[in-house]
């Protein structure tokens, strides 16, 4: 079992050249189940590299416990954790071939005595000799085997005499994850490790590390900005926002119920479009001079809010584009385009409302002809509508 908790974590750095202290996390509270891709995503400067360096050793927390597996990793070296992390630069031994920077972890994960350091020395040196004059040594064989299953795990196979100079992005990234997967560590951290590929690579190596992820169940903890891999790779994703989690939950709960306008605007690309609006009725908000209709389903909390203002949200795809308002009007919004962007599959549009003159983002087929400066009407999706009080916290 490789179960994580964080309980009550805070990061707290010291003062330096007379600034204050830098709160980092506070008194945060998260549990990864075995097994689990958890996502963490957020802002720069909000907590989530440093809550991998907390569980990773390299960091010590000002207050709160670590744990993996039931057993507390605060106090202990980072070698006695059982974790392996892959950072976003790779970190390869530029002097060592990808043979010898796969099994670095392996080599060192067991204190050696002199002689049979210079044995394994000795065997390595020898390792392209002919047979009869190779030096023996049963541990060097074991972590070749090791280092040749992880090799063709991840299509390494024809590169293991290479050095980190001589690879690609894509191959470096593949070098790292072998390193972290060879020692078979119980939870593996992963810290942006995509963000130096090209768009290309970035595809093909996410497909990769989900299906290691899947095919290894091992407890894993990835750290990212972008918006797809955040989506399409982790079972839950956890959002932080300085320093404290915001929302934990799987991608389609955060997209369809984001529990603050945080969340909301961070979650989804393009963003949830934010609206002010006051509650008029039951079912009914007033954007400006509009009234607009809530789906009943939609509709519960607002039995007792009449009069409030409210900031309502709506994804790109409950907006409608069309040539001529709707018969019913309380569920139209006249426009204007202001911007297009083609993106292949999909027309993402921006357009100004004549209510209250706000910003919003419609998605559009590929094949809806829309033109700049066009004056349209969105048909609103009653069930859409997302609602925030005054705080900014779901209703």
């Amino acid at each position: 079992m490789a179960e994580v908790r964080f309980q009550g974590v805070s990061k707290i750095y010291p003062p330096r050249r007379g600034s204050a202290p830098v709160t980092v996390l506070r008194d945060l509270d998260l549990a990864v189940a075995d097994g689990e891709f958890l996502v963490l995503v957020g802002p720069s400067g909000c907590g989530k590299s440093t809550l991998l360096r907390l569980l990773a050793g390299l960091e010590t927390p000002s207050s709160g416990a670590i744990s993996v597996g039931g057993r507390s990793v605060v106090g202990l070296r980072p070698s006695q954790r059982d974790v392996a992390m892959v950072f976003q630069s790779y970190a390869l031994y530029p002097h060592l071939s990808v043979r010898d920077n796969i099994g670095f972890g392996l080599r060192r994960s067991r204190p050696r005595s002199l002689p049979q350091q210079f044995q394994d020395s000795l065997h390595q040196l020898a390792r392209g000799w002919p047979q009869g004059l190779q030096v023996p040594s049963l541990r060097e064989r074991r972590i070749e085997a090791r280092v040749a299953e992880v090799a063709g795990l991840l299509e390494l196979d024809s590169l293991l005499d290479r050095l980190p100079k001589e690879l690609s992005g894509g191959q470096k990234q593949r070098v790292a994850l072998g390193r972290a997967i060879a020692r078979q560590p119980s939870v593996f951290l992963m810290d942006e490790p995509l963000s130096n590929l090209d768009a290309k690579l970035r595809h093909g190596t996410r497909a990769q590390i989900v299906a290691l992820q899947r095919r290894l169940g091992t407890t894993t903890l990835y750290v990212t900005h972008d918006q797809v891999e955040a989506m399409t790779m982790g079972h839950r994703i956890a959002v932080l926002n300085q320093g404290r989690l915001q929302q934990l939950g799987t991608p389609m709960e955060l997209y369809r119920h984001p529990a603050n306008l945080f969340v909301a605007q961070f979650i989804g690309s393009p963003p949830m479009n934010l609206l002010p609006v006051t509650v008029v009725g039951p079912d009914q908000l007033a954007l400006a001079d509009q009234r607009l209709t809530v789906a009943p389903e939609a509709a519960a909390p607002l039995g007792g809010l009449r009069g409030h203002s409210l900031t309502a949200g709506l994804r790109p795809e409950h907006l409608r584009l069309t040539a001529s308002p709707s018969p019913s009007p309380s569920q139209t919004l006249a426009a204007r385009v202001c911007h297009l962007e083609a993106l292949g599959n999909e027309q993402v549009i921006t357009c100004r409302l004549v209510a209250g003159d706000h910003l919003v983002v419609v998605r559009v087929p590929p094949e809806q002809t829309v033109h700049l400066d066009q004056e349209v009407h969105l048909e609103v999706d009653p069930l859409g509508w997302c609602l925030f009080d005054g705080d900014g916290v779901a209703i």
